[in-house]
């Protein structure tokens, strides 16, 4: 299996060794760099419904980047859009759902189906409105988050609430809601507002047992200022 390796302290590549016969995926663009026993393919994964509503869901290309190593055994260096950190998962003994940006790439045999979220967590959602990519499969998984990431372990009775736009995948077997970050005494509306106007947005409450990723910068924050600045 395609062996996955976060290298460098700021900004890192994710540097990836394959055997000849192995390949990844990954997202359009994050190739760096590539031996020339690799070869580099742009491919709808899944066929074009599927690509359209991961488009829809977590903001990826509509084509994924494919490498394989087909004139032996090589290595390659992928990097995220947005400055920050990376993180390798193991798909397979976990599952986990993944927020708007953050996957990176995977190995050939981690899939990324979507599926639909209930009407509440679709209508507030920044991590996908009514449509959510989820693993399946098995192998390595690696995202990236805006800042540094951070692990959380969710446990019974030990409910964790997160600002929605700091998720950066978490386990499917957690439950989750999206609520907004003010006190709950106030009626829906009420409570929305003063979400707003208060500068907190909405937040993702989890339960039950498993782990999240969180990141420690906004990339909808960041570019909301890097907007204002530039009037």
């Amino acid at each position: 299996m395609p062996v996955f390796t976060v290298t460098g302290d700021v900004d890192p590549f994710l540097h990836v060794s394959l055997r000849q016969g192995e390949k990844i995926y990954c997202e359009s663009g994050a190739m760096v760099m590539m031996e020339s026993a690799l070869e580099l393919k742009g491919k709808i994964t899944g066929g074009i419904g599927s690509a359209i509503m991961r488009t829809f869901a977590n903001g990826e290309s509509f084509f994924q980047q494919h490498i394989e190593a087909v004139r032996g055994n090589g290595d390659c260096l992928l990097s995220p859009t947005l400055p920050g950190a990376m993180q390798v998962v193991d798909v397979g003994p976990r599952q986990y759902m993944i927020s708007d940006g953050a996957f990176v790439a995977a190995t050939s045999g981690v899939e990324l189906k979507v599926r639909t979220q209930s009407l509440g967590n679709a209508l507030f959602a920044q991590s996908g409105g009514f449509f959510i990519t989820e693993t399946q499969g098995s192998g390595q998984l690696a995202v990236s988050g805006f800042g540094s990431i951070s692990q959380l372990e969710v446990e019974p009775g030990k409910d964790v609430t997160i600002d929605n736009s700091h998720v950066v995948c978490w386990d499917s077997s957690l439950r989750y809601e999206m609520s907004v970050a003010t006190s709950q005494s106030g009626g829906f509306l009420s409570n929305l507002v003063n979400s707003q106007t208060s500068g907190e947005g909405m937040v993702l409450r989890f339960s039950g047992q498993g782990k999240i990723l969180v990141c420690s910068r906004s990339r909808q924050g960041f570019l909301g200022w890097v907007r204002g600045t530039g009037q």
